[in-house]
This record gives structure tokens, C-alpha cells and sequence, in this order.
């Protein structure tokens, strides 16, 4: 096997300076690789201020788990719009000393009283501002069962750098910037006093974000553990908060206070797959982002060993083909693991894989139809963390779309999510099938969330992941093709212009910076584009070079990623 390689530019001692604001803040992140035996961690988040709070921890003599917690409760302070206490996760963790690797499903759930057609008649606008959208948040609850079973910090250790951030403040960056001007940042109006000046402005870049409310959550939170969000006075505002509704007693949520009570946090059995010389792990389901991820390496595998797959014409046009027939078994067959039909490892077996691979064609497509997309939040975050004994944490967490549901919690300073959109809106596909996706009391949504760990002759390798909703999963085949195919430098493969297939139809976005050329090759072959004007993920890994035996990070442009070495 050929080493991952690192460039010069992880070689050298990088220093990314975060100009917002002259004299008022600079982050300064160092960028090295080093023996391994040397370091204390590599943190890779999507904001330099989390991965600061995840190196303090470690320099705290806190390990990869604690520094996790530290880095999602610092997102929920700089990236509010994306992730929170508010929201869900998906948590692989690795140790080393067992090596082991364990799947921690803090996915938002359906209330007990969800039904299957509690979003048919309404627009997915006004479901997905409205509580009915709103799911019981997991993360803290993952986040606290992590900590507990593994950390070396107490939960309220690990919250301090997001207390002193949220109480401090901190300066607003061009992405936060941006997300302010979403309409969904507006829908709260105790959310608009915070984030928008008194002339009814957006925050924008270089101004101080102070938020007490935030702040005094998590003091109430680090001095009394989670018993206030599931069973006390945050639970009461969590139920209040979701009576809110943009279409009438129709969207008032569904959740009381007995489902925030009986929240429970899954260890799961992680789904696996062997790809080359390479043993990747995932998330099982509720996520179908693994399984569609792996579905598709499993296509293309045989195609992967052929000497043109070096070609990026050949390798896009069998990889977009993969992608579809894998959605369309996403669609099919993935929900809920209560009531999916089939083991999600049957679309993994080397016969079906076989079977559906026959489909793909070399030469030019026959003329289809694409299908519009069906709505799906994009606006979440992936970090990656290594801590010096080897010990490895890949989360992916959310809030769903930009703002959640733009359903602020008065007093306590955070969004809550609209997962439940992610359900089926209709319970029912169109072949007449039960949909194994529908709103079923106490269930989860269907994810594209996909924390990803690679495993090379049973040593760790890589953990990576990306937001990005369904976009995710073409994002994970990109970088996995990058990283165990082409064997290309990491930071390279994370700054490649993406493609997205969206649904089984074939439905394509592309980024607006995708090479030309390209794109009017592949349109000769019968795919068809369209361009997203949005960046597509963030992927923020990390892993291990064989060769020099050293750590390495790697981070996304796309928003404020960031890298930093202890």
C-alpha cells in the first residue's frame, strides 16, 4: 500500500491568522506534523476558537473524548446556526487500548406523540419552522454518556471554555456573518435582540457575539449534570419553546416533558466494510450515510484497480452512476433501524454489490429524468480528534437546516432543531411501499450524517466526516477516493471542487468552481448539472502516516476550518 502523503505545507509550521478584525482578535493555529510519540493531540474542527477549546482541554490532561465535549459545546457558542444542545449526534469513538470502536447515537427523536402524517397538507416551509418539526435533542446526552464512560474530565470541566466563551464573546466571522442573513435567524424574536443590532442589522464581521443566556446554560449544566435539560427548568422552557408555530395550532410540537425525561443515548454495533486494503467502520442506522457510502465503494470497487480510474472523467462518471443506485436503495430500504426490513449489511454483501454493479455503464448514459431534490438541512458540523495515547473521537452533529428551526430558547440562548423533517413527509413511497423513513413515535430520522474511521492491518488510519445533509455522502466518496485510491495529499482531496448527487434519479449539484472542462465531458456522457451556489461540507480529518510514523490534520476552506497541534 502506498503511504497517504503530506506536503510541505504539513510539514512546515503553518500559521493561519483570523483577520476579522484588526488588534481585536487574531487565532493563531499552528499546523505541523510531528512524530507521533511527540504529540499530545490534533484537533480538526470548522472554527479556530473550538479547536482552541479542545486543545486546552487536552493540555488539561483531558483525552480525545473530553476534548470532544469541549469542542461541541465551543460550536454551540461560535456556530450556533449549525449545531448545539438543541440538536443531535452521531459520535464514533475509537480506544486504543481495547482498540475498539464504539457508535454513540445522539440522533433527535420523534415525541410519542408524532404521527405518520403530522407534515402531509403543509409546506415544508412552515413544518420546518414550526415546533412540530422540533425532535428531542441528544447531544448533551451523548455528549455527557461519552465523558462519563470514557473522560478523564468531569462534564463540568470540559463546558468551562465554552462558559468563558459564550460570557466573554467573541468576533463574529464572515461565516457567521453570512448564515445571519437567513431568514430562519430572524423567526425568534429573543433570538434577534442577540444577534442583530438595535437598528435591525445583522451582527457583522469584527463585532463582539456575547451570549449570557448560553453562558448561564451551561453553568446551570456543568453545576447540576443534565437533569435541567431532561427533567427541569430547561426542559420546561424546551416544551414551551416548540408550542410556537408559523401555521396555526397544526405546528404546535408535540413533545412534553416525559419525552425529554425518557431521552435515551444508543451504543450501537458499528457498520463495517472492507474496501481494498482498508477496513472502514461508520454509523448503522438511523444514519444511511455509512451504508450509502460504503454501497458505493463496493460498486466501484472493481473499477478502482483498473489504470484509468486515475482519470478524473472515468472515475466521476462510474462514481456519480454508484451514487444514484445507492440512494435509490437508501430510499428504499433505510429509516429507522425499528422499522427498516432488512439488515443494513445486505446492500453491503459482495452478491448484491455484483448484481447492482452490472448497472453501471462506461460509455454515454441513456436520456433520463431528474427528479428535484427533497428538501434536507445542510447546515451542520463534523470535527476529528486524535489525543496522544491513540485515542480517536469522529462526530458529526446538527441542528438540521441554517438556524434549526429558528426556535430560540428564551433564558437559556439556543436553537432547537427541525429534524423530524427529516422523516418521509409522506409515509407511503411512490412504488406504494410503506415508506421505512415515516414519523414514528419515539423513532429517529433517517440521517446522511456519517463520522467516518478507516483501519489499515488493524492499526487506526483516518477519521473524517462532513456537514452537508445528503451532499454528505458524495462528499465521503470523493475524499475516501482521494485518500485510499489516489493516495493524494490530504489537504489536497479537502479543497477539490465537489459534486453532490442528491437523490436515485441522478439528480447532480456541482460546486461553481467545478473545472469546466470537466463538467462539459461528464454532460457529454448524459449526466446533468446544476450549480449550487452554496459550498458543499466541511471536512475536517485526521490521521496517521504510516511512512513517518506522525499524526497529521487536515481542514476545510469552506467555512473557518482549522487544524491545531498539541
Amino acid at each position: 500500500m502506498k503511504p497517504i502523503r503530506l506536503n510541505i505545507f504539513n510539514r512546515l509550521i503553518f500559521i493561519k491568522n483570523f483577520f476579522v478584525i484588526a488588534l481585536l482578535q487574531i487565532v493563531t493555529v499552528l499546523s505541523i506534523t510531528v512524530h507521533a510519540d511527540s504529540l499530545d493531540g490534533v484537533v480538526s474542527t470548522s472554527h479556530p476558537l473550538a479547536t482552541q477549546a479542545g486543545l486546552s482541554v487536552l493540555r488539561s490532561g483531558g483525552n480525545a473524548i473530553d476534548a470532544a465535549a469541549a469542542v461541541q459545546f465551543a460550536l454551540n457558542v461560535v456556530e450556533p446556526q449549525s449545531s448545539g444542545i438543541g440538536g443531535g449526534a452521531f459520535i464514533l469513538v475509537y480506544l486504543a487500548k481495547t482498540h475498539q470502536v464504539y457508535a454513540i447515537d445522539a440522533r433527535e427523536s420523534a415525541p410519542l406523540m408524532a404521527t405518520p402524517d403530522q407534515f402531509m397538507g403543509h409546506s415544508f416551509a412552515q413544518n420546518s419552522t414550526s415546533g412540530i418539526s422540533v425532535g428531542v435533542p441528544g447531544t448533551l446526552a451523548g455528549f455527557n454518556a461519552i465523558v462519563s464512560q470514557w473522560g478523564k474530565l468531569s462534564l463540568g470541566q470540559v463546558l468551562q471554555p465554552a462558559i468563558h466563551l459564550a460570557a466573554e464573546g467573541f468576533i463574529v466571522t464572515p461565516y457567521l456573518a453570512g448564515a445571519l442573513k437567513d431568514s430562519r435567524a430572524t423567526l425568534s424574536k429573543e433570538a434577534k435582540e442577540r444577534f442583530f443590532n438595535q437598528d435591525g442589522t445583522p451582527l457583522h464581521v469584527g463585532q463582539r457575539l456575547v451570549q449570557p443566556e448560553l453562558a448561564h446554560a451551561f453553568e446551570l449544566i456543568a453545576k447540576e449534570g443534565i437533569d435541567p435539560f431532561y427533567k427541569g427548568e430547561i426542559a420546561q422552557a424546551i416544551v414551551s419553546t416548540q408550542r410556537h408555530s408559523s401555521m396555526g395550532p397544526a405546528g404546535w410540537g408535540r413533545m412534553t416533558l416525559n419525552d425529554l425525561d425518557h431521552y435515551h443515548v444508543y451504543f450501537r454495533k458499528v457498520l463495517s466494510f472492507n474496501y481494498r486494503d482498508y477496513h472502514i467502520v461508520g454509523m448503522p442506522p438511523p444514519s444511511s450515510g455509512a451504508s450509502t457510502l460504503f454501497e458505493t465503494l463496493g460498486l466501484l470497487e472493481s473499477y478502482a484497480t483498473k489504470n484509468n480510474w486515475h482519470d478524473a472523467l472515468y472515475r466521476d462518471h462510474m462514481s456519480l452512476q454508484a451514487l444514484s443506485l445507492a440512494f435509490q436503495d437508501r430510499a428504499d430500504y433505510f429509516g429507522d433501524p425499528q422499522q427498516m426490513l432488512i439488515d443494513p449489511t445486505q446492500v453491503l454483501n459482495r452478491s448484491f454489490l455484483a448484481q447492482r454493479s452490472r448497472l453501471l455503464v462506461e460509455g454515454q448514459l441513456p436520456v433520463h429524468t431528474v427528479l428535484p431534490p427533497t428538501p434536507s438541512g445542510t447546515n451542520t458540523t463534523h470535527f476529528s480528534i486524535v489525543d496522544k495515547e491513540g485515542n480517536v473521537v469522529s462526530c458529526t452533529s446538527t441542528v438540521e437546516q441554517l438556524w434549526g428551526s429558528g426556535l430560540w430558547v428564551p433564558q437559556y440562548g439556543f436553537f432547537l432543531n427541525n429534524e423530524l423533517t427529516d422523516f418521509d413527509a409522506n409515509p407511503t413511497l411512490p412504488n406504494g411501499k410503506a415508506s421505512p423513513n415515516q414519523v414514528k413515535a419515539g423513532l429517529r430520522p433517517r440521517s446522511s450524517m456519517s463520522p467516518i474511521m478507516v483501519f489499515h492491518k488493524g492499526h487506526w488510519l483516518l477519521a473524517y466526516g462532513s456537514p452537508g445533509g445528503p451532499t454528505i455522502i458524495s462528499t465521503l466518496v470523493q475524499v475516501s477516493q482521494g485518500l485510499l485510491d489516489l493516495h493524494d495529499i490530504p489537504q489536497q482531496v479537502i479543497d477539490t471542487p465537489r459534486y453532490a448527487v442528491m437523490n436515485g434519479s441522478g439528480l447532480t449539484f456541482i460546486e461553481k468552481n467545478f473545472p469546466q472542462q470537466l463538467k462539459a465531458d461528464l454532460e457529454q456522457l448524459g449526466h446533468q448539472f446544476t450549480i449550487n451556489p452554496e459550498a458543499q461540507g466541511s471536512v475536517q480529518a485526521v490521521g496517521f502516516d504510516e511512512e513517518h510514523k506522525s499524526y497529521w490534520g487536515a481542514a476545510d476552506p469552506r467555512r473557518d476550518g482549522t487544524v491545531g497541534y498539541q
